[in-house]
C-alpha cells in the first residue's frame, strides 16, 4: 500500500504545473466572466444590486456596477490567453478583496487559492506570458522549473 502511494505521489510530483495552471485559469476566468455576462444581461437589477445590497462606501452604485463588468469582461481573456496573467490576477484579486471586506467578508476562503496559484506561478508554459519570457532571453528551463527546488528559477 505505502510502495502504492508512493508512486502515485511520485507522478503527481512528476506533472509539470502547466497541466493545473490551464485549468486554473480557464475556470477563474469563467467565473469571471459568467458573473460580467449577468450583469450586461439585466442592466437595471446590477444597478439596482450595487445600489442596495452592495453599497461600496466609496463609489456611486452605478460606476461601481460599470467598473466590475468591465473587469469581469477584459481580465479573463488575459487569463485564458495566459498573457499578462499576474497582473490580470491581481486586479481579480483586488476587485475581490473590496467584495470581500464591504459586501461578502466570509467570502475570502475560496479565492485566496486561485490568487495564490496565479500569483505566484503564474500561467505556465501553455501561455503567451511563457512565450514572452523565452522571447526575452529567459529561456524555456528558467521561465517554468521542472520541481519547485529549481535554483533561481524564474516564474512566468
Amino acid at each position: 500500500m505505502i510502495t502504492m502511494v508512493r508512486r502515485i505521489l511520485a507522478i503527481l510530483n512528476a506533472a509539470p504545473y502547466s497541466m493545473p495552471a490551464l485549468p486554473l485559469c480557464l475556470a477563474v476566468a469563467t467565473a469571471f466572466w459568467n458573473s460580467g455576462l449577468v450583469k450586461l444581461a439585466d442592466r437595471q437589477a446590477t444597478l439596482a444590486l450595487f445600489a442596495d445590497e452592495y453599497r461600496l462606501p466609496l463609489l456611486p452604485p452605478t460606476l461601481a456596477a460599470h467598473m466590475a463588468a468591465a473587469v469581469e469582461l477584459s481580465m479573463p481573456p488575459l487569463l485564458v490567453l495566459g498573457l499578462l496573467t499576474r497582473p490580470a490576477a491581481f486586479v481579480l484579486l483586488g476587485m475581490t478583496t473590496v467584495i470581500e471586506v464591504f459586501v461578502y467578508p466570509e467570502a475570502w476562503a475560496t479565492h485566496i487559492q486561485w490568487a495564490a496559484m496565479l500569483l505566484a506561478r503564474g500561467a505556465g508554459a501553455l501561455s503567451i506570458d511563457h512565450l514572452i519570457a523565452r522571447r526575452c532571453g529567459l529561456g524555456a528551463s528558467a521561465a517554468v522549473p521542472s520541481h519547485p527546488s529549481s535554483k533561481g528559477a524564474i516564474y512566468v
